[in-house]
């Protein structure tokens, strides 16, 4: 690991910053090691910070931390992924709330071309087990990328279909990657870290806490392209999840269930109230989300081989986020708008992707 990790690390570790924060000072300072290296002074200019934080930041008990999950991390093979860092997740990086630092201990790319979360109540019927393996089943055909929470139930259903299946899953952990809770899922998890990972931005000590939960629900909304509800009662973590993704703007998808079933209530209301569509099976969010299956992928991966460097950033701004204007192409790639409109027409003469109204763009 590089030598600013331990100063990537122990701004986490500072009383009172929270991930805004840290931004905030890393912006204002220039890097993670500024904010060590500044004065008491220096640090109470920048807005937001006052006496407390800056004291708290100068005690050095904060590296101190770091320097421990530094001997931990490089002794058990987990990566310290920074917010800015290309390996980061480049769909969770957007938010301003996302985490500074991530723990992964894993074997796929985090910045997969397709993303799907599932979530679900921690006592699934036998349909809401059945519904989950029946859907990945099918989704192995289309090259996702699965997350979701280790937890009972839903969860659990989902990472050991994906290991059986060898779809890249990855579990995120609403605590540090010294234990697996539950301790049940360990196996698993073990299992997953060889065709996928684990994931959190807690530091390996941490111990599940009731309030840590919504924190790692935040991460799975935000990782995702889509964000799959089966079965969930009307409050729970699932309604949680399902909340935060739509506000990231990811689509949410419910498979609905009996009327009379307390573990359908949840996903009924969210198709009812218009803040979920109804899923029957792979091939419906296949649909809404634009995507064609593995052999048409296969077959597009292989017009990408004649592209230059500007129109290999164009498509993979539309692989990240499936849909964008002229606009935020231009935002994304920092190209400017005369050589995009160019790169556009070009693309689309060769069939990579397709226009639509508004002068918004999808990929074939």
């Amino acid at each position: 690991m590089s030598d600013d990790t331990l100063y990537k690390i122990a701004i986490t570790k500072v009383p009172k910053v929270g991930p805004i924060t840290a931004k905030n000072l890393i912006s204002h300072c220039g890097s993670p090691i500024a904010v060590f290296k500044s004065s008491k002074k220096e640090l109470m200019k920048i807005p937001g910070i006052g006496e407390t934080i800056a004291s708290n930041i100068l005690t050095g008990r904060g590296l101190e931390l770091a320097e421990q999950e530094l001997q931990y991390l490089e002794k058990n093979k987990v990566q310290a992924l920074f917010y800015l860092d290309k390996d980061y997740p480049g769909r969770l990086k957007r938010y301003h709330d996302c985490p500074v630092v991530l723990y992964y201990k894993g074997s796929v790319d985090l910045n997969a071309g397709r993303t799907v979360a599932i979530v679900g109540t921690r006592q699934p019927s036998t349909y809401g087990k059945i519904q989950c393996e029946a859907l990945l089943a099918d989704l192995k055909d289309y090259n996702v990328l699965v997350v979701s929470g280790l937890a009972f139930g839903v969860d659990i259903t989902a990472h050991k279909k994906c290991v059986d299946l060898g779809i890249p899953n990855i579990g995120v952990m609403g605590h540090g990657m010294s234990m697996i809770y539950p301790a049940d899922h360990k196996r698993v998890a073990d299992r997953m870290i060889q065709h996928g990972g684990v994931l959190t931005e807690f530091t390996h000590r941490t111990t599940p806490e009731r309030e840590f939960f919504p924190m790692r629900n935040r991460i799975i909304a935000g990782l995702c392209d889509a964000l799959v509800v089966i079965e969930t009662a009307a409050k729970g973590g699932s309604m949680i999840s399902a909340s935060m993704a739509s506000e990231y703007e990811k689509k949410v998808f419910a498979i609905p269930g009996r009327i009379n079933d307390p573990m359908s209530i949840g996903c009924n209301h969210l198709i009812k109230t218009g803040r979920a569509l109804l899923l029957e099976n792979a091939a419906d969010l296949a649909t809404k989300m634009g995507w064609k299956n593995d052999r048409n992928e296969t077959k597009q991966q292989s017009l990408f081989v004649e592209l230059t460097e500007k129109e290999q950033q164009v498509i993979d701004a539309l692989k990240l986020n499936n849909e964008l204007s002229i606009d935020k192409l231009c935002h994304n790639t920092r190209i400017e708008s005369g050589e995009m409109a160019s790169l556009l027409l070009d693309l689309e003469f060769r069939g990579m992707i397709k226009a639509k109204p508004g002068k918004r763009y999808i990929l074939r």
